[in-house]
């Protein structure tokens, strides 16, 4: 079982049971309660395991005089921006994993928890109740709030769509969203729990969506994961792009909303600093995680960003979160002048993410010793998660540690011809340190 600020999650029945999801549900709820907070919110996604695991959960919080708000199957951006009224929530889901794991995702104060907050509910103690709660079923005001965001004069009316919901927790959304801007549109995979596909859209080849858009002309495709914070873009040829090239589209839109400061995870395409800096714009980096970019955004007053190696955006007028259907609707509202510049900026870099197994005691160790070789071949040097070695203007090589497996993370990028050099490099460098730690 994984436990970190993305959540806890596992296989269910396995390392995910429901002795598992009492004991988090029991922190959960006195973690809320030492907050003086009596309310929170639940959602889940489509997969089989959810509806047991969100009723346990639901258990577990009224148990301890919390009161439930169910929005049942809901994407996750959804649970998010409603949270912000409530105080706090939980989503079940395992976001883009294989569909037999499942999990918890925490927020409080619309956005999820911090690597502090985590500790806390972890070594908290769960505390006798003074009464018990009471649960309720509620609508969402989402899809108003995003109609009301997105500026529907803005819409080219000749702008055709296709979605791969990949059964997950926007069906209904989508379509519900999509028509209230007058978008001509067709869902594949679009029955909550069904799906021809894979749950992780950026590992999946998305072939039945490329069909789709180049069978029907149309302008874009896009194909969500199971809870809908991640989305991948698939263009007018059918080609898919890159999770990159997404977020790229996404920080192009909301230059033209105003948008001028941004963050983004510390391993996100150089191409995407390229757009800002033409348009005038600042970026700041943070740490690899989606809560470690929503942090530094409301340090510094960000208005944008997002986390390039899942194509997340973030827009924090709207949602502290990764949001997949803010994404396709502000990528949909782009001119075709913008979509044609990204697209061309995208396609001169190439990214190459890999890892290699290492024991996480000797994870600082073979860190600190790759700390010294790359020095002399690098002009920068940051050591803001692991460490990113900028070799030029058009290149730069991140090797960090896994909070969630006994491997280094190790990412690549620079001008298409030239990454798969680098790449090599790298991974000689860091297997021939790494046999003599280990």
């Amino acid at each position: 079982m994984k436990i970190s600020i993305s959540g806890v999650r596992g296989i269910y029945g396995e390392d995910l049971n429901l002795h598992e999801v009492v004991r988090f549900g029991r922190l959960f709820a006195s973690f809320l309660t030492q907050r003086k907070k009596r309310q929170c919110l639940t959602a889940r996604d489509t997969r089989d395991s959810g509806k047991i695991l969100l009723r346990t959960l639901s258990a577990c919080l009224m148990e301890r005089g919390i009161d439930v708000y169910d929005l049942d199957v809901a994407p996750t951006p959804v649970l998010f921006r409603e949270a912000k009224r409530y105080g706090a929530g939980i989503v079940v889901t395992a976001s883009h994993n294989p569909l037999e794991w499942n999990g918890l995702k925490f927020v409080t104060e619309g956005r999820g928890i911090f690597e502090e907050e985590l500790n806390d509910i972890l070594q908290g103690t769960v505390s006798d109740p003074d009464k018990f709660g009471e649960t309720y079923s509620i609508k969402s005001n989402y899809l108003d709030d995003l109609y009301n965001l997105i500026s529907v004069s803005d819409n080219p009316n000749d702008v055709a769509l296709g979605f791969d919901l990949g059964g997950g927790a926007t069906c209904g959304y989508t379509d519900g969203l999509f028509k209230r801007l007058n978008y001509k549109f067709v869902c594949i995979n679009d029955t909550p729990g069904i799906s021809s596909r894979a749950p992780d859209p950026t590992s999946d080849d998305l072939s039945e969506l490329s069909f789709l858009v180049r069978q029907n002309k149309l302008d874009f495709g896009f194909a969500f994961d199971l809870d809908g914070d991640r989305v991948v873009v698939v263009h007018s040829n059918g080609q898919k792009q890159n999770p990159d090239s997404t977020l790229l589209l996404c920080v192009a839109s909301a230059l033209k909303m105003g948008a001028r400061k941004f963050v983004t995870s510390l391993d996100t395409s150089i191409c995407i600093k390229k757009l800002i800096d033409r348009n005038y714009g600042s970026l700041e980096y943070a740490k690899v995680g989606e809560a470690n970019v929503v942090r530094k955004m409301l340090e510094v007053g960000a208005e944008a960003g997002g986390e390039g190696s899942s194509g997340g955006f973030i827009l924090p007028k709207f949602n502290l979160c990764r949001d997949g259907l803010l994404a396709a609707a502000i990528i949909s509202s782009l001119d075709r002048a913008s979509i044609k510049e990204c697209l061309t900026l995208g396609s001169e870099y190439s990214q190459i993410r890999s890892k290699i197994p290492v024991n996480s005691s000797n994870h600082q160790i073979l860190i600190e010793k790759l700390l010294d070789l790359l020095q002399s071949e690098s002009s920068q040097i940051s050591t803001l998660d692991g460490i990113k070695a900028t070799l030029d203007e058009d290149s730069w090589v991140l090797v960090r540690t896994s909070n969630t497996e006994q491997v280094l993370r190790i990412s690549v990028e620079s001008k298409v011809g030239k990454v798969d050099y680098i790449h090599k490099k790298i991974m000689e460098i860091v297997r021939s340190v790494s046999e003599h730690v280990n």
